[in-house]
């Protein structure tokens, strides 16, 4: 799917842009509609129905429920909303938890039922969530009614953001469906935009994916302290410039369309506490399950205990949405827990530390987090966790200081790269009429050729949120 969804932006991409372009208004839904269908077929035909299905049960629903609106029927609005919310989490559930809830209750009970084997639909838990804002914002009346099946396919479908986000909410970008207007200027921001998603795709994160890759083909014995720090910076950073950089392309292409998706990285990495760096990581799921299950909880407002409920609730969903597996579940409640506790002890504690102690504090629990993120064998993740921290492994040995001398520049990069001072010192340079447009120009096509270049030679190239 990785490289089927390159050749299509690569091959097919100028070809839909001059058929969207030469397209009358009215009918420019309609091509992108067509053109995001192409895509996901292109690299999961067999799936194109369940887009197909989930576009149809939302646009039905949201009718129905502004049906009732006019009758003065709140319990026929209730009912559409909820049909829409059992049949979308009842297809995520059944393609992307069946085996996982199968194999729980086999170990459970000793039973050998037989797993289903189901293909994962790509990128079904984005454009579920999505759907299921639509209905649920029609029900709350914070949104419209869509007037048009293919405006709403267009939508649910939309290419630049389909399979990996991010989530874009119904009522974000309503107004522009109906109508929207493409000047020069956004199309060579949004040119810009997906060049540097791509240069962080294809240049860093792939690069530093190699790092933790070779760490953690290493067995138990074979690790060291440096090696296993080395390993979880690499995927640390690869996590992020993969997903920040899909956001990217993701955006850039959305304003070449006309769309202004919301931004879904804010440097995460600069946090000076899980609470911050919550507010700045996959900023439009956060919103998702704030806006969509926190809040009608009753989020902070029925005291701490139901706080504390809500919190648990929300991380745990956090969790399992990325991944069946209970790694995945843990991963989430040990965010959910530092949250309660900074929330309710720590917090302050923190504003009043210097910076770069809460920075310090943020990064050692996110990267440990990363560890059980990454490995769906607890006994793995511990033992990895161990060797960090020096139980019984050596402190280095060559291997581990040939990884850190022959990547120690592609690893200062990245990090200098997932902080805002190039953007800063970039900002600061314009500001002094120093960058004329040519000079980005420049910069933008040397990216493009470079990553053009990495993406013909390279054979490792995983997009890692496909998978969710």
């Amino acid at each position: 799917m990785v490289f089927s969804s390159i050749l299509f932006l690569y091959y097919f991409l100028p070809v839909v842009l001059v058929v969207y372009f030469l397209t009358p208004k009215k009918y420019k839904n309609l091509v992108l509609l067509l053109a995001s269908l192409f895509f996901y077929g292109w690299g999961e035909p067999a799936y194109v129905w369940l887009l197909i299905l989930s576009t149809g049960v939302d646009y039905t629903c949201g009718k129905g429920i502004m049906r009732n609106r006019s009758r003065t029927n709140k319990k026929g609005e209730k009912k559409w909303v909820v049909v829409s919310v059992v049949i979308n989490l009842s297809l995520l559930i059944f393609f992307k938890y069946a085996d996982f809830i199968i194999g729980n209750i086999n170990n459970i009970s000793g039973l050998t039922l037989p797993l289903l084997g189901l293909p994962l639909p790509i990128g079904i838990s984005f454009y579920t969530f999505q759907t299921m804002s639509y209905t649920i914002d029609i029900y709350r009346n914070e949104a419209e009614v869509s007037d048009s099946i293919i405006s709403f396919g267009s939508y649910v479908a939309l290419f630049p953001q389909l399979i990996a986000g991010p989530i874009v909410r119904y009522k974000t970008i309503a107004a522009e469906l109906k109508d929207r207007l493409v000047v020069g200027e956004m199309i060579s921001n949004g040119v810009s935009r997906f060049i540097i998603g791509l240069g962080k795709k294809v240049l860093i994160a792939n690069n530093v994916g190699l790092v933790w890759e070779t760490v953690s083909a290493l067995k138990p014995g074979e690790l060291t302290v440096l090696s296993a720090w080395l390993g979880i910076i690499a995927f640390a950073l690869q996590i992020y410039f993969d997903f920040s950089a899909y956001s990217d392309m993701a955006i850039g292409l959305g304003k070449i369309f006309g769309f202004n998706f919301l931004e879904n990285f804010d440097y995460p990495y600069m946090s000076t506490s899980i609470t911050e760096f919550w507010r700045r990581w996959h900023m439009s799921l956060g919103t998702w399950f704030r806006e969509y299950v926190y809040i009608p909880l009753g989020g902070n407002r029925k005291g701490t205990i139901s706080q504390i409920k809500n919190i648990l609730v929300v991380w745990f969903l956090t969790g399992i949405w990325h991944g069946a597996s209970w790694n995945f579940v843990a991963w989430g409640m040990m965010f959910g827990i530092l949250l309660i506790v900074e929330k309710n002890f720590l917090l302050d504690a923190l504003k009043k530390l210097p910076v770069i102690a809460g920075r310090a504090y943020t990064l050692i629990m996110v990267l440990l987090s990363w560890v059980i993120f990454s490995h769906e064998d607890f006994g793995a993740g511990v033992s990895y966790i161990k060797s960090m921290f020096g139980s019984h492994v050596q402190i280095f040995d060559d291997r581990a200081l040939y990884m850190l001398y022959t990547n120690a520049l592609l690893l200062s990069v990245a990090i200098i790269g997932s902080t805002d001072w190039p953007k800063r010192i970039w900002n600061s340079i314009r500001e002094k009429g120093l960058t004329p447009r040519l000079a980005q120009t420049v910069v933008s096509i040397g990216i493009l050729l470079l990553s053009t270049a990495y993406l013909v030679d390279q054979s490792y190239n995983p997009f890692l949120y496909f998978r969710f």
